[in-house]
């Protein structure tokens, strides 16, 4: 197989999408006062806690899809990461995430293993300069760091949270025919013609 790291971090961001797919989906049957209820956790709310995962997926595709065309990130490039919660509406919130998330998954698709080791500038308070594969792993961590939450909150609602713990086991592609249908996703979509 060519790139094989970077096909591995394709899977990861077919991963991502679609446990944030199946956090979303749950999320959505809840009522608007369940969605927006103060709750324990790091952010006092679902709604907050989805917001903080999409702004942030903003925040960082900025910069490695800039840097990728060879452009220099932008000033205002910070107001994504700043931009608490857009949205107020659990469907509007699964459609924005999808889109990130498609974003998410093409760009990783575009990257060959040499690609990975770019540095990518992310503009903060004093500027961060990283490799394309560390700023990816930190973002795949991040929103699983973040789902988890949301997992917990969602657990303590009458909405049965959803098992994110799983990966593409070969065994187990019977589970996930569903979600790829909703997706319009095929095994070979993830992992390529067998």
């Amino acid at each position: 197989m060519n790139n094989p790291l970077a096909h591995y971090i394709t899977s990861q961001a077919y991963n991502n999408a679609w446990a944030n797919h199946r956090l979303l989906k749950a999320c959505g049957q809840l009522t608007a006062a369940e969605f927006e209820a103060t709750r324990v956790s790091f952010f006092p709310t679902i709604q907050f806690t989805l917001n903080h995962i999409l702004t942030c997926d903003w925040f960082y595709l900025d910069a490695l899809e800039r840097e990728l065309r060879g452009a220099a990130p932008h000033a205002d490039c910070y107001v994504f990461f700043e931009k608490d919660e857009p949205f107020t509406d659990c469907a509007a919130l699964h459609a924005a995430q999808r889109a990130s998330d498609l974003r998410l998954i093409a760009h990783c698709r575009s990257l060959c293993d040499a690609d990975l080791a770019r540095p990518v500038t992310i503009l903060r308070d004093n500027p961060q300069i990283d490799t394309r594969q560390r700023l990816l792993a930190h973002l795949f961590q991040h929103q699983i760091h973040h789902r988890g939450q949301v997992h917990a909150m969602l657990a303590g609602t009458r909405i049965e949270a959803p098992q994110l713990d799983e990966f593409y086991c070969a065994g187990e592609a019977d589970e996930r025919v569903q979600d790829f249908l909703e997706l319009g996703w095929t095994e070979d979509d993830v992992w390529g013609p067998r």
